[in-house]
């Protein structure tokens, strides 16, 4: 499998849209990694992940396929994950010889404003073909695309049930990690045994633990040890961070020094992983 970092920020991104604190003027001098978008990943070319505004600057920036993809996890509707005007524009004078359709899958909160912004109007029908909505069920795996995905539940929003998901081909697996604090009981549960393959987890707070919403190194440590403790590690394991924010006080390269005694891979938009 491979994973593709499109965009490795939390939802200012940085440097922060309108942040001149002394880390976004570092990250707008120095540019390069330094600079990140807001959080989107894709698998296999395939499988993407969330749908920020920033996916139009993506699709541009990495060639993604856009017109051929078919199926997008949705873990949560924040607007850094999901802005979901821009599906829509899959219709029409929008878009030609478009291949096939697009489904989002996700929680029962992008149900709700899926319905409110396209089926409230039982006779408007200008998306059928082009564009649908699937509700998932937390610990309740699903076959898409050829992947087992089971959506497991985060620990972040508590006004909305938000997903992290075990995506699974064949003997592969992957953990995709973010937007969440330390790992609610019932996650953990379903986790283990489940030995993984790649675990790509939220660091947002970098320098600072948080555990409730997001999570930092410290938080990151806590996670992986309780994962060696579950047999969910592999000698081979990839462990990947990202959705950093500026309120960590880090740039790429200082992180990845912070992180290399434990064998951390930083995220920067762009960068693929094969596992």
């Amino acid at each position: 499998m491979k994973i593709t970092y499109l965009g490795t920020a939390a939802a200012e991104g940085l440097p922060g849209l309108f942040c001149n604190c002394e880390i976004c003027q570092r990250a707008r001098r120095l540019g390069g990694k330094n600079l990140r978008t807001r959080s989107q990943s894709l698998i296999d070319d395939t499988l993407l992940i969330d749908f920020p505004a920033d996916t139009y600057a993506h699709m541009l920036h990495y060639n993604v396929p856009l017109s051929h993809i078919h199926s997008v996890l949705i873990t949560h509707t924040h607007q850094d994950h999901l802005y979901l005007e821009d599906p829509g524009l899959r219709f029409g004078v929008f878009s030609h010889e478009l291949d096939g359709k697009m489904t989002l899958y996700g929680n029962d909160a992008l149900v709700r404003n899926y319905d409110k912004m396209y089926r409230s109007d039982p006779n408007d029908t200008h998306l059928d073909g082009n564009l649908d909505c699937v509700e998932l069920k937390e610990f309740v795996p699903v076959c898409i695309e050829g992947y087992t995905v089971t959506p497991l539940l985060a620990n972040h929003d508590k006004n909305e049930k938000c997903f992290i998901y075990l995506i699974q081909h064949g003997e592969t697996s992957l953990l995709y990690g973010n937007d969440t604090g330390l790992f609610p009981d019932k996650t953990w549960s379903y986790l283990a045994g489940k030995p993984l393959d790649l675990v790509s987890l939220d660091c947002t707070t970098i320098k600072y633990p948080d555990g409730n919403n997001h999570m930092g190194i410290a938080d990151n440590l806590s996670v992986l040890k309780k994962m060696s403790e579950l047999h969910c590690l592999k000698p081979t394991t990839k462990v990947v961070l990202t959705h950093f924010s500026h309120n960590g006080e880090m740039l790429h390269d200082e992180l990845q020094q912070e992180v290399e005694p434990y064998h951390f891979v930083v995220a920067y938009d762009g960068m693929s992983v094969n596992f």
